[in-house]
This record gives structure tokens, sequence and C-alpha cells, in this order.
């Protein structure tokens, strides 16, 4: 399973992006709003999944963990495949899927083109309880989700593994989940530089 890619973007096309990692060029399908954040000739880091078919191996990107793991649940609907997964992020971001599942909104979930009345209430009865936990994750993690969430990618720019990054930062914030980025940072680094 590939989970993630850093590397420079070779190419941006309609759906895809090409990210060199040493020396190969991965395809990635991704959305627009993806897309929209990668520029050619820079570094990009995407949360991935692999899709594997008898045909075919295809790897989706996405700008972070949360829509990788969103982009996972929907296909646990029978009926939603990756392409329809992929959609539906491209018309509805994180949040309003979320809050469309959790309010039962089969208006907003008809918005996706593929999506009739009969699945957006199959999403609805066989999401809404799973959605509500996946949100519920990061503020589980020390009531401090967004601090969590900035500094775990700012030690994943500094090139540490993504587990033991997200494990310091955890281990940080259970001391004091009062701090404030920088000083999270900070102690993540120093707890990180005692292991190395």
């Amino acid at each position: 399973m590939i989970s993630s890619l850093r590397g420079q973007v070779l190419s941006i096309g309609l759906d895809h992006v090409v990210v060199e990692v040493g020396g190969v060029g991965f395809a990635v399908q991704a959305t627009p709003a993806t897309l929209a954040t990668l520029r050619r000739g820079e570094e990009a880091h995407l949360s991935t999944s692999l899709v594997v078919r008898e045909d075919s191996l295809t790897l989706f990107g996405f700008a972070d963990a949360e829509a990788r793991e969103l982009f996972g649940l929907l296909q646990t609907v029978s009926g939603i495949g990756p392409r329809l997964a992929l959609a539906t992020l491209a018309v509805l971001d994180p949040d309003q899927l979320r809050a469309a599942l959790g309010e039962g909104n089969i208006t907003v979930l008809t918005q996706v083109p593929g999506i009739g009345r009969k699945g957006a209430e199959r999403l609805i009865i066989e999401l809404r309880d799973k959605v509500g936990r996946l949100q519920d994750a990061p503020a589980a993690a020390g009531g401090n989700g967004q601090v969590r969430a900035h500094v775990a990618e700012a030690l994943l720019g500094l090139g540490f593994p993504a587990k033991q990054a997200e494990q310091a930062v955890d281990a940080v914030l259970a001391e004091d989940g009062a701090l404030g980025t920088s000083e999270v940072l900070r102690r993540a680094l120093a707890a990180l530089g005692r292991k190395r």
C-alpha cells in the first residue's frame, strides 16, 4: 500500500498529476481542488490510496489524510467505486460531505454526478455513524486537532516518518494540551532528537 508520496511535480493534467519520487514518475488521480494546490517543478506531498484491480493499479492522491480516509469510507458503500468516491470529494469538501451525511441532506449529496436519490439515501444510512467517529478522532487527541495536524505536517516536512511524528506530537499534547503550535513543535523535535 502506497499511503503517501513526496516528490517533484513533473506535470499536471485535468484529473491527475505526475510526481517524481526517486526517479520514478507516479501518475496520481486527484480532485481539481487538490490539483490547484500543486505547482509544476515544486515539491508536493500527497496522502494516497492505491486501488488494485485485475487490469490496473491506480493511485489516488489527496491534500490531506482526512480526505483519503473519507475516500476509503465512501467505497465501503455498495455501488460506490473509486471514481465515484473521487467525484464526491471533487464536488463536496470533507466538511460539507460530513455535514450532509450527518444531517441526512439528500439534496446536497445528489449534486454529485452519478449519485441519485437512492444512492444518497444508502450513503446516509451506511455512513452517518462512521463519519461521526472519523470527525471525533482529531478531537480525541487532546482536543487540539489543529495544532496536532500543523505540527505533524511540519515534522513530515523535516523528514520524520508520519507515525513517529504523530506519536511525538501526541505525547507532547498528552502532557499539556494547552500549548501553542511552536512550543509543541519545539518539544516534539526535542523528543525525536533523543530517539535518533
